[in-house]
């Protein structure tokens, strides 16, 4: 049975960092592609980042470009989303995906997902 976790989300003010982890447990995310997805109130699900296996390709929501990085650990079956300079826009709760093959920032095509874990931005 395929899981992923999430883990990080809380509460920080803006300017300020969050590392948000997804372990993943019954496929090894080495041959996946890994992505992570928000949803804010009211919103529908977006793109946020993702890369290919063996790391080989990043991609970027224009929204996020420079501020968030997301990384993988193929020893420990983990990928993580470094978030950097949050801004309140960035509110939201944040999924991890995984998909064998299709196209990065498409979220119908992504296989399996996380329950989320809550962002919020906020003074």
């Amino acid at each position: 049975q395929v899981q992923l976790v999430e883990s990080g989300g809380g509460l920080v003010q803006p300017g300020g960092s969050l590392r948000l982890s997804c372990a993943a447990s019954g496929l090894s995310i080495s041959t996946y592609i890994v992505g992570w997805f928000r949803q804010a109130p009211g919103k529908e699900r977006e793109f946020v980042a993702a890369n290919t296996w063996l790391g080989q390709v990043d991609e970027y929501a224009g929204s996020v470009q420079g501020r968030f990085t997301i990384s993988r650990d193929d020893a420990t079956n983990t990928v993580a989303l470094q978030m950097n300079s949050l801004k309140p826009e960035d509110t939201a709760v944040y999924y991890c995906a995984a998909t064998e093959v299709g196209v990065l920032a498409s979220s119908a095509d992504y296989q399996y997902w996380g329950q989320g874990t809550q962002v919020t931005v906020s003074s």
